[in-house]
């Protein structure tokens, strides 16, 4: 008859092996927070943690490991702090950082057992994914979509790597990336969305659209970020008024908020000039100089005239047009009526205008192929929010997963998909 010895709920070897290695974990977000309390609760001790992000009030509904009084600060300082409150035996090492930074080298990553990712965009996935094959150090995998989620476990010879299979389209996306530093077409359509709600739906402080003056990318102390996003907050600063306040003040002037939105907010983006060593800057917008132009000048696309792509002048009068006829529909919706409701199957002909034309003009300003009405409304219906039950599951399934690679079971690991309106698991052997 064997004897197991048992440390709490795991064999007592397992537990000793927890308690002795070093583990990193990519990430204190939505799955980081979840997943840096599993780790410690299990038994890990010796633990570091990177995020560049620093907090922010749109965070606070999910990331449970932050409050209030620490928006500004970095998400991976106070992630530590927070677990170390009720693990205070846990020896953890937080970095406010990139992971991208090349001082995070192969070496670096061949201090650790193995690695968690907990990332919320593809380029840095893909760093991490080429770092841990070449350090030939287990990586697990993971992200969230909506209600969906995935897990899996990366290692070098025995699975096929994270860029080895093509990725659908992102579908959740950093909120200074929408922003501050959009890239895609995607990202503007975002953007726009958000708009639409800041402006005629309900407005929510996860879809803020004006520019990040907290965005991490802007200082890599984390004493300069806390000041720049508490300074609304200091004695004479100017008082900030919502989005949709400011522009029900104009009546809801399409020239004063094309202007605002798409001159002077873009022109205060510009100040921020770090953001712009390696980018292209944008290009401000002004509405004069658009209306010399003929609307039909620069339509691309032949056939339906949702396929077709208009100029700028084009879209600038859309914005026009589109504004003014929501702005109708808000006041005609009566005394106390506050919001219009964004179609979720974009089955809404002012909203998919107003959305179309902002997207449009801001990918113009930040140097990219505009999009047909067609192309933005199979991708608008297809954006998706953050859920924190899913997050919590997903950050299980990691240490699952982690316990069977340091029990040398890595040939048993799974790749774990998750779907959280159901409560459905699915798994498979790598």
């Amino acid at each position: 008859m064997v004897t197991l010895q048992l440390v709490g709920s795991l064999r007592k070897e397992l537990a000793d092996s927890l308690s002795t290695c070093r583990v990193l974990v990519v990430g204190a977000g939505g799955i980081g927070c979840e997943l840096l309390k599993n780790v410690v609760l299990t038994g890990f001790k010796n633990i570091e943690v990177i995020d560049l992000d620093i907090i922010d009030v749109s965070n606070l509904n999910r990331q449970f490991l932050f409050q209030k009084k620490h928006v500004g600060k970095s998400k991976a300082q106070v992630a530590k702090e927070t677990v170390l409150q009720f693990c205070p035996t846990a020896n953890i090492t937080a970095y406010h950082d990139s992971i991208m930074n090349p001082d995070y080298n192969v070496e670096f990553f061949r201090n650790f057992m193995l690695v968690m990712n907990a990332l919320d965009n593809r380029v840095a996935r893909n760093h991490v994914n080429r770092m841990c094959l070449a350090a030939d150090i287990p990586l697990i995998e993971s992200g969230t979509a909506g209600y969906l989620g995935q897990v899996t476990v990366i290692k070098k010879g025995l699975t096929e790597c994270y860029e080895c299979q093509p990725k659908p389209t992102q579908k959740t996306f950093p909120g200074c990336t929408i922003r501050n530093t959009p890239s895609e077409p995607i990202h503007c359509i975002v953007w726009a969305k958000y708009l639409f709600n800041q402006l005629f739906g309900e407005e929510d402080a996860d879809q803020e659209v004006s520019p990040d003056t907290a965005d991490p990318e802007l200082s890599w102390n984390p004493a300069d970020t806390e000041a720049r996003a508490t300074a609304s907050d200091q004695d004479g600063d100017i008082k900030r008024v919502s989005t949709k306040d400011w522009a029900r003040s104009t009546g809801y002037d399409p020239v004063k908020l094309f202007n605002k939105l798409f001159k002077d907010d873009i022109q205060y983006l510009l100040t921020m000039d770090k953001l712009w060593k390696k980018r292209k800057a944008p290009l401000p917008l002004d509405w004069l100089e658009h209306q010399k132009l003929t609307c039909p000048q620069g339509v691309t696309g032949t056939g339906l005239k949702d396929q077709q792509v208009l100029g700028v002048a084009g879209y600038c009068q859309l914005f026009s047009r589109s504004v003014e006829t929501l702005h109708f529909m808000l006041v005609d919706k009566g005394d106390g009526a506050e919001e219009l409701i964004w179609m979720g199957n974009c089955d809404d002909p002012p909203a998919m205008d107003f959305v179309t034309a902002a997207a449009n003009l801001r990918m113009y300003i930040f140097s990219m192929n505009m999009k047909s009405r067609f192309d933005i409304k199979s991708m608008a219906g297809n954006i998706i929010p953050a859920i924190a039950t899913t997050n919590a599951v997903i950050a299980g399934l990691i240490v699952l997963e982690a316990l069977k690679i340091l029990s040398g079971d890595v040939k048993q690991c799974r790749t774990g998909k998750f779907d959280s309106r159901n409560g459905e698991l699915f798994s498979k052997l790598m």
